[in-house]
C-alpha cells in the first residue's frame, strides 16, 4: 500500500511540474504576443481560421490566444509562413515609435481630467479615405444582410437546428447597416451609386448558395468574412496611424474619431466570429469548396474597389 501511495505521489509531483511549466511558457507566449502589431495579430488569427485542425500544430503556444475557430491548423508550408511572420514583426515591434495595443490607449490615459488639445483636422487624403471607407462598409454591410434573408430559408429547410445561429448572423449585420447608416449621415458621405447592382447580386448569391446547401451557404459567409475581416482590419490600421501621427505632433484626432475605431474593432470582431461559425459548421465540406470561395472572394474585393470609387 505504501509503495503505491508513493507512486501516485511521484506521478502527482510529475505532473504539477509539467502544469507549472506549460503555464509559464504560455505565460511567456501571451506577452510576446501582445508585443505584436494588432494587424499583424489578427492577421494571423484570420489565417488560422482557414486553415485546416489544430490538433498537430507544431506551435501549441498560440492555442491558448486563438478563438473558437482555431480548432483548425496550418498545413507544414503555413506553419513556416506564421513562424517567419512572427519572426519579422518581433523585430520590427522593438524599434517601433507605437506599440499597438488591443484597445486604443489614448497617451493621454495616466492624466486627470478632459484632453484639452483641440482635435486635429482631418487632411484631404484623410477625408477621402474615410468617404472611401464608410461608403464601402454600408454597402458591404447591405450586402451582409441580403445574404444571410436570401440563405436562410433554404438552409432552414433541411437544417432547422441552424435557425438561431443565422438569426443572429443575420441581427448582427442588420445593426452594423444601421451603425455605418447613421455614420454616412453623420460625415454627410453619400453611398455607393452600385446599391441596385448590389443588392441584386447579394441577393442572388445568397439565395444560390443556401439552394446549393448547409456547407456551400456556410462556404458563402467563410469567403465573404474573411476578406471582410481583412478589409476591416485594414481601416483599422489606417486609423491607428493617424493617431501615431497626431500623438507625435502633441495633437489628437478627437473623440469621434477614437469612436470610429472602436466601432471599426468591435464590428470587425464580430465578423470574424461569423467566420468561426462558418467553419465551426463544416465550411470546407462545400463540394467544390476551393472554387466557391474563390469565386466570392474574387467578387467582394471588385465589390470593395468598385465602391471605393463611385
Amino acid at each position: 500500500m505504501e509503495v503505491q501511495f508513493l507512486a501516485v505521489s511521484s506521478c502527482d509531483v510529475a505532473g504539477s511540474v509539467a502544469k507549472a511549466k506549460k503555464e509559464s511558457s504560455t505565460l511567456l507566449a501571451k506577452r510576446f504576443l501582445m508585443k505584436l502589431p494588432e494587424e499583424q495579430r489578427v492577421g494571423i488569427q484570420i489565417l488560422f481560421r482557414r486553415s485546416e485542425a489544430l490538433q498537430e500544430m507544431s506551435v501549441p503556444l498560440l492555442r491558448p490566444f486563438l478563438t473558437s475557430s482555431a480548432t483548425r491548423i496550418l498545413s507544414s508550408q503555413r506553419n513556416l509562413v506564421v513562424r517567419r511572420a512572427l519572426s519579422t514583426q518581433s523585430k520590427r515591434s522593438n524599434s517601433a515609435a507605437v506599440a499597438y495595443a488591443p484597445d486604443y490607449e489614448d497617451s493621454t490615459s495616466g492624466q486627470q481630467g478632459h484632453d484639452s488639445r483641440a482635435p486635429a483636422p482631418l487632411n484631404s487624403e484623410q477625408r477621402k479615405f474615410l468617404d472611401g471607407a464608410l461608403r464601402v462598409n454600408q454597402a458591404g454591410e447591405l450586402a451582409a444582410v441580403l445574404i444571410y434573408a436570401a440563405q436562410t430559408p433554404p438552409v432552414l429547410r433541411n437544417n432547422p437546428q441552424l435557425r438561431n445561429l443565422m438569426k443572429h448572423m443575420h441581427d448582427q449585420e442588420a445593426g452594423h447597416f444601421k451603425t455605418f447608416n447613421h455614420l454616412l449621415a453623420k460625415h454627410r458621405i453619400r453611398p455607393t451609386i452600385m446599391y441596385p447592382v448590389w443588392k441584386v447580386a447579394a441577393t442572388a448569391l445568397g439565395w444560390g448558395t443556401g439552394v446549393m446547401g448547409r456547407e456551400a451557404a456556410m462556404a458563402c459567409t467563410e469567403a465573404v468574412e474573411t476578406e471582410i475581416g481583412n478589409h476591416y482590419n485594414d481601416q483599422v490600421k489606417a486609423l491607428l496611424d493617424w493617431v501615431a501621427e497626431a500623438e507625435a505632433k502633441g495633437e489628437t484626432l478627437g473623440e469621434e474619431m477614437k469612436e470610429l475605431l472602436a466601432t471599426l474593432r468591435r464590428i470587425r470582431d464580430e465578423e470574424l466570429e461569423h467566420l468561426d461559425h462558418a467553419v465551426e459548421n463544416d465550411a470546407k465540406q462545400a463540394k467544390p469548396y476551393e472554387l466557391l470561395t474563390s469565386i466570392i472572394r474574387s467578387g467582394c474585393r471588385t465589390a470593395i474597389w468598385i465602391s471605393e470609387k463611385v
